[in-house]
């Protein structure tokens, strides 16, 4: 169907990064006008709705601590979801291979037996492991068979939410247990050391920026990081280079997997210290990183800024809840509002649109 001849549409060469900035900046924009109106549904102005949301999650020590509690796993997992994107795989699994990274965690930290100072390295160590091996198994599906990445990453979240149910009211099942399920406390050497006066396990944190780095080097400076952009950008050409589909299959999903079953470890001896309900371990930050990924563009840097936003986003949650009494799912619709804008500016991206009423 060809265009009307009042309007222009012209293939970009490559999208600048100013070109870039603009574009997301609008689809975020564009996102809170259309929250806005859901505010005004419940009777809220949307300007005073943002300020306090604004104010909670950043005006207090409290509610900064709060947004930077929750962008730690937003940034481990959105690290790790740059790089599977890098390559066009499309890894929706992110928050069950976070929950797999919770379990090895807790499996470590409960039963292990191992000496004080290794039981911290190792909950790590096995969490990373965990949450690789739970994404190699998409990433082999899809090597090798062609099986859907999207269906089956996204799949395998609701098996890992019910194995840690399974676990929680079966054999881990805690001895002191009352009310909602969960195992027995972790061993104070299991959990990790808090800044003080707040949630913030600062040792998580720091391995995520440092892991945002020594990711953007990866994808920029070594040649696995060049074969992954290849794979990405055309597939042809790295058949025809002899770049091996399925070995980039697997590392950007090793990869990736284990970053995310770091948040988790994060996530079990920085804030719960017991493997309980998924819900409780994750307030769904697997799926809310896939926006924190996209929004960085793939860049692995990017999501330290990406991923502390969506941090106000959901510590604003509290606000929203709390001070103006509205449902908490709000937030949820925030998170798809954007993501649906963003993918709709992908065409702007790519394309410049121009309009032309003039006579002929």
């Amino acid at each position: 169907m060809r265009a009307p001849k009042w309007l222009k549409i012209e293939r970009r060469p490559v999208p600048s990064g100013r070109t870039i900035f603009t574009v997301s900046i609008l689809a975020i924009l564009a996102a809170l006008v259309v929250a806005g109106i859901f505010f005004q549904a419940y009777g809220v102005s949307a300007i005073r709705a943002y300020q306090l949301i604004v104010k909670g999650a950043l005006g207090s020590k409290l509610g900064l601590a709060e947004t930077v509690r929750r962008a730690i796993p937003l940034l481990l997992c959105g690290v790790g979801l740059t790089i599977a994107f890098r390559a066009l795989f499309w890894n929706i699994g992110a928050e069950g291979q976070l929950l797999l990274g919770a379990v090895a965690a807790a499996g470590v930290a409960l039963f292990s037996g191992l000496p004080d100072v290794l039981l911290l390295p190792a909950m790590f160590i096995a969490g990373f492991l965990a949450g690789a091996l739970w994404g190699l198994i998409p990433a082999a599906l899809k090597a090798r068979l062609g099986i859907n990445d999207v269906i089956t990453t996204l799949m395998m979240n609701y098996i890992a939410i019910y194995l840690v149910e399974w676990l929680i009211h079966g054999p881990w099942k805690g001895t002191q247990m009352r009310g909602f399920a969960y195992t027995d406390k972790f061993p104070s050497a299991a959990m990790l050391p808090l800044i003080p006066g707040t949630r913030i396990h600062w040792p998580t944190l720091v391995l995520g920026l440092v892991l945002a780095v020594a990711a953007y080097i990866l994808i920029t400076r070594i040649r696995q990081g060049f074969e992954i952009r290849v794979v990405g950008e055309n597939p042809d050409a790295a058949r025809f280079a002899g770049i091996s589909h399925l070995k980039t299959t697997l590392l950007v999903m090793f990869i990736s997997g284990g970053l995310a079953g770091l948040a988790g470890v994060g996530e079990m001896a920085g804030i719960h210290g017991m493997l309980r309900s998924a819900t409780q371990i994750s307030m769904g930050y697997g799926y809310t990183a896939i926006i924190v990924a996209w929004l960085a563009r793939r860049n692995p840097l990017a999501v330290i800024v990406t991923s502390l936003l969506f941090g106000v986003i959901m510590a604003g949650g509290d606000v929203i809840k709390v001070s103006l009494g509205l449902p908490f799912q709000l937030i949820n619709l925030f998170n798809g509002l954007i993501l649906f804008f963003l993918i709709g500016s992908e065409l702007l991206m790519h394309y410049r649109i121009s309009f032309s009423f003039g006579r002929r």
